[in-house]
């Protein structure tokens, strides 16, 4: 049982980077796609539906976390707690800026809350690059460092490639000047999940020993997993509703 948790718990997290990885890609990228207004318009549309349901897997992750291996969420709550922070901060900044942009018209006010949605993707992406190296090293340095800050500037640049190519595929007539296949999304998927996959892999040995009770993973598994399917099935949605769009689409009113 304790086999299986680990799994739905990696792929949660893979799940989690090669989905919201490019909406925080196409963050990262906003100033260098967004050269007009319009075309910053255009790139946070092109995200705009998929930003609520991509964040869901990180609940997911944080929800398995606390349930089946509750001991090694307090070790990672602990030893990564700037970075913890950091996460939750550059989150908030970064969907603050994609729910106010456009609650109020001028130019100031739509570019103040542009840069914060830049900033905000810059921290996640490089928290969660910095979070990866610190666990794959068994959190025995510091979380903040010379070596993570690589991992972060390697994970970013992973994000800002998925990004791109999303743009590339959702808007063939867009600010990127390319057009990419379904086929190109899922290789610059497979880049950004990269990092969690090795990292989930390294650490399979060090979470097993913190698993929860058989008894408590029986009791998650007949509580849990039957949603598994909904969620899913959420996402296939969502792609299929939303697939690539021509200048002439209209932005949601919501973002």
């Amino acid at each position: 049982m304790d086999i299986l948790w680990l799994g739905v718990l990696a792929l949660l997290l893979i799940g989690y980077f090669a989905l919201e990885g490019f909406d925080i890609g196409l963050g990262l990228l906003l100033p260098v796609l967004g050269r007009t207004p319009r075309d910053r318009d255009r790139i946070v549309a092109a995200m705009a539906p998929f930003v609520l349901a991509n964040e869901v897997w990180l609940v997911a992750v944080a929800g398995v976390l606390f349930g089946a291996f509750p001991a090694a969420e307090g070790e990672a709550l602990f030893g990564l707690y700037p970075l913890v922070v950091s996460l939750l901060l550059s989150w908030i900044v970064r969907d603050a800026g994609l729910w106010f942009r456009r609650r109020l018209d001028g130019s100031a006010w739509r570019a103040a809350w542009d840069w914060a949605i830049f900033a905000g993707s810059a921290g996640l992406a490089l928290s969660w690059g910095m979070a990866l190296a610190a666990i794959a090293g068994g959190l025995s340095g510091p979380a903040v460092g010379l070596p993570g800050l690589g991992a972060g500037l390697l994970v970013a640049a992973a994000f800002a490639f998925h990004g791109w190519t999303f743009a590339s595929w959702r808007l063939p007539d867009g600010p990127t000047g390319a057009r990419r296949t379904g086929r190109a999304l899922l290789v610059s998927a497979c880049v950004a999940a990269a990092p969690a996959a090795a990292v989930a892999a390294a650490t399979a040995p060090w979470l097993l020993e913190r698993a929860a009770p058989a008894g408590t993973l029986g009791v998650l598994s007949v509580i849990i997993l039957p949603f598994t399917p909904l969620m899913v099935g959420a996402q296939v949605w969502v792609w299929r509703a939303f697939g690539p769009r021509s200048a002439a689409d209209r932005m949601p009113s919501f973002f």
